[in-house]
C-alpha cells in the first residue's frame, strides 16, 4: 500500500470500452496511486454523471478532493509530454528512419551475413525512399495541396505534385532491387534536384516558416532539414548508382 489513492469514474459499456479509461487507470497505477475505480455501465449512467459534475467527457479522475480531469489531464498533471494539436514534431521522421535502417541491416544480414555494409547503406536509402512514398500516397490529395506551398515545378505544373509520391516509390522500388537502373536512376536525381532546389530557396532564401509534405500531407514536421535530406539522399543514392560501375 502506497497510502496514494485516486477516484476514478470511466466508461465500461457493452459495445464500447473507454480507451481513455483505460490508459487514465494505468497512469494512475503506474504512478503509485491505488484506483477506486467506478466503471460506468451504462449510456444514462453516464450521462448522468456527466450532468452531475458538469464535465462534457470521461474519464475524470480525482486526486483527493482534486478533480484532475480525463487522460490527457492526468499526463499534464504528472508533468509527462502532451503533443498539443498542431505542434511541432519530428516524431514520425524519427519513427521511419530509425525502422528503416533497422529492416535494411536486418535485410543485408538475411542476404549477405553482413549487417553493416555498402548494401545495407544502399537499403537505407532506397527503404526510406519507399516509406516516404507511402506515407504521401495514403492521402495525395493532401500531400499535394501541402507539396504546392513551396515545390518549384509544382507550382508551374500542379500534375507533378499528384506524380511525385509515385516516382519516389517507383525510385526506391528499382533501386531497392537494383533493376532498370536506366530508370530510377534519372528519376531520382530529376525530383531530388527539384526537391532540393524547392525546399533550400523556400526554407533559407525565404525564410518561409511551412510545413514539410515529406511525411504526408498531415504532417506537423517543419519545412527544412528534413525534406532537404530526403532529396539530397535521392540525389545521392542516383549519383552512387551511376558511379558504382565506373568504379568496379
Amino acid at each position: 500500500m502506497t497510502g496514494k489513492t485516486a477516484t476514478l469514474y470511466r466508461m465500461v459499456l457493452p459495445d464500447h470500452l473507454c480507451p481513455s479509461g483505460l490508459k487514465a487507470k494505468w497512469l494512475l497505477e503506474s504512478e503509485g496511486y491505488e484506483v477506486e475505480d467506478h466503471p460506468l455501465l451504462t449510456r444514462e449512467e453516464t450521462d448522468a454523471f456527466k450532468a452531475q459534475h458538469d464535465v462534457a467527457t470521461t474519464p475524470q479522475a480525482w486526486i483527493g478532493n482534486e478533480r484532475i480531469g480525463g487522460y490527457i489531464d492526468l499526463r499534464k498533471h504528472f508533468g509527462r509530454r502532451v503533443l498539443e494539436k498542431g505542434e511541432t514534431t519530428y516524431r514520425p521522421v524519427i519513427a521511419l528512419f530509425a525502422m528503416m535502417a533497422l529492416m535494411a541491416v536486418a535485410a543485408a544480414y538475411v542476404a549477405t551475413g553482413q549487417p553493416i555494409s555498402v548494401l545495407s547503406a544502399e537499403w537505407f536509402v532506397s527503404f526510406s525512399m519507399c516509406g516516404l512514398a507511402y506515407l504521401k500516397l495514403r492521402d495525395v490529395e493532401s500531400f499535394s495541396t501541402m507539396f504546392l506551398n513551396y515545390d518549384l515545378l509544382a507550382r508551374r505544373w500542379v500534375p507533378y505534385a499528384y506524380i511525385y509520391p509515385f516516382a519516389e516509390g517507383l525510385a526506391g522500388v528499382l533501386m531497392t532491387a537494383h533493376a532498370f537502373d536506366w530508370l530510377s536512376i534519372p528519376v531520382a536525381l530529376f525530383i531530388g534536384t527539384v526537391g532540393a532546389a524547392s525546399v533550400f530557396k523556400a526554407v533559407y532564401v525565404d525564410r518561409r516558416e511551412l510545413k514539410c509534405a515529406c511525411v504526408g500531407g498531415d504532417s506537423n514536421v517543419p519545412l527544412g532539414f528534413v525534406s532537404l535530406t530526403e532529396n539530397l539522399f535521392m540525389i545521392g543514392m542516383a549519383v552512387w548508382m551511376l558511379a558504382k560501375p565506373m568504379a568496379m
